[in-house]
Formats: structure tokens, sequence, C-alpha cells
């Protein structure tokens, strides 16, 4: 219970102090409040406000007029309301007015929703916050994940490349041995059928040379390049592995932040 000054007097009223909120925030939501279901306007002046005929259900029926202000403090606000349900006749405790109390719940509750606002705005910055570490997170872990199966497939075509060399090794083999003294007859046959399928013979063994000169060369390469990739990622790993870590304790200490701000949003709300 309190009382508010409007143009040198002094009105009976109530107030009630508003932590953390902004100061034109909470002013536009407050004559927004007042000016709710009725086609009055809050008339300001030197801060000092006032509205005739507001209705405001909460506390009466029939339409009130009120006077009131919002002060800025150190770290919170301040706001002063006098009610006045009749002519020169306000609501107090003093008069027993059955609407104080009524006038009470509706300041408190106007406070109290004002303040969860920022509260809720805290708690939901931290949590995104926690969020996006918990994402970053994941995305390490999905990339160790890649990495540690790019590893193995690296080594099933290590393994399955070496398997094509020896099988190259051994087609090249068998043309060199199809191959021996094949140009010493050709050059001594005289032309004709016989000369000439022995030389389409002759260049079909030297395509399937090639050919497996070729495929044993693109394995030796791919073999390089997967164990190229393999050190990237081996030598990557426990980098990923230190970032986890870090991010992880991030994660720690920031969830502790979110619960703070969670847990103040809760207790502003069961207030």
């Amino acid at each position: 219970e309190d009382s508010v000054k409007v143009c040198n007097s002094l009105l009976p009223g109530l107030s009630v102090t508003i932590p953390e909120v902004n100061y034109e925030k909470a002013l536009k939501a407050w004559i927004r409040d007042l000016q709710a279901s009725t086609k009055s306007k809050v008339v300001t002046e030197n801060g000092e406000m006032s509205i005739f005929g507001a209705k405001i259900k909460s506390i009466s029926s029939n339409p009130v007029n009120v006077y009131s202000k919002l002060v800025r403090l150190d770290s919170m606000l301040q706001l002063f309301a006098s009610f006045e349900t009749k002519k020169d006749q306000y609501v107090e405790s003093a008069t027993g007015a059955p609407e104080y109390t009524k006038a009470l719940d509706y300041l408190k509750e106007f406070a109290k929703n004002q303040y969860i606002e920022v509260a809720k705005d805290q708690a939901d910055f931290e949590e995104k916050k926690l969020r996006d570490l918990q994402k970053e997170l994941s995305s390490l872990e999905n990339e160790k994940a890649r990495m540690q199966k790019s590893i193995q497939s690296n080594n099933n075509s290590i393994i399955s490349e070496k398997e094509n060399i020896t099988a190259q090794n051994n087609e090249l083999n068998i043309v060199n041995i199809a191959s021996m003294g094949q140009d010493s007859t050709l050059a001594a046959m005289e032309e004709g059928p016989a000369r000439k399928e022995k030389a389409d013979k002759i260049k079909d063994l030297e395509k399937r040379k090639k050919k497996a000169l070729n495929s044993i060369e693109s394995s030796e390469k791919k073999i390089v390049r997967s164990n190229e990739e393999i050190d990237k990622a081996t030598n990557e790993i426990p980098q990923n592995e230190r970032m986890q870590e870090n991010v992880r304790e991030q994660i720690a200490v920031q969830d502790a932040i979110y619960q703070k701000f969670a847990d103040k949003l809760k207790k502003i709300k069961s207030y």
C-alpha cells in the first residue's frame, strides 16, 4: 500500500516493484492493459498517467479511474497506481473497500507477468546457447564417426586393390609366357591367313598386358591415396576427441547456467 502523487496531491494507492524489466516495454504494456476493453485513452503529463472510465473487470464491474506513475530505480521499476471507484473514493485498506484485495492481485499479476517475460527471454537465450553447444558436440561426434568409417573403408579398399594387383601380376605372367617367341615366329611366317591370325593373337596379348599394367598402376595410386586418407583421419581423430571433451565441459557449465535461469523462471511463476 502506498500513495500516488498526482498534480501535487497525494492519492491513496498501491505500488509494486518489478525487477530487471525494460522501462519502455513495461510502460507500453501498462498503458495497453489500462486501455483494454474501453475507448478511453491514457493521458500522460509530466510522467503522471490518468485514464477515466477504465474497464478492469478483475477489480470492479464498474468503470474506474486510474492514476499511475512508472518510476525507474537502479535495477528495477516501481509502479504506483491509485484506483478511484467513485468521485473521491479510492481503493484502500482503511475503507475496507472490497476492491482492495482485487487491486493488489491485479497489480501483482501485471508485475509478475512483466518479470516472467524477462526471465523467459533470459532462460530461452541460455537454452539456445546450450542447444548450440549440443549441436556442435553432435557434429564433432558425427565427424569422428565419419573419419573412423573412412579409415575402415580405405583399409578395405587397400585389401581389394592388393588382391587386384596380385591377380593382374598373375595375368602378366600368363601373357608373358604366352608371348615368348611369338614375335620371332611371326617374323618367320609368310604372308597369309595364318600369319594374320598369329599377328592378331600377339596384338591381343599386348592389349591384355597393357590392360593389366594399367590396372596395377591404378590400384597402386588408389593404395597411396587410401593410405594418405587413413593417415589424415588418424591424425585428426585425437584433435576431434580433444575438441569433444572441451565442448562437453562447456555444455556442463552452460547447462548449470541454463538451470539457474530455468529455476528463476519457475520461481517467478510460482510466486
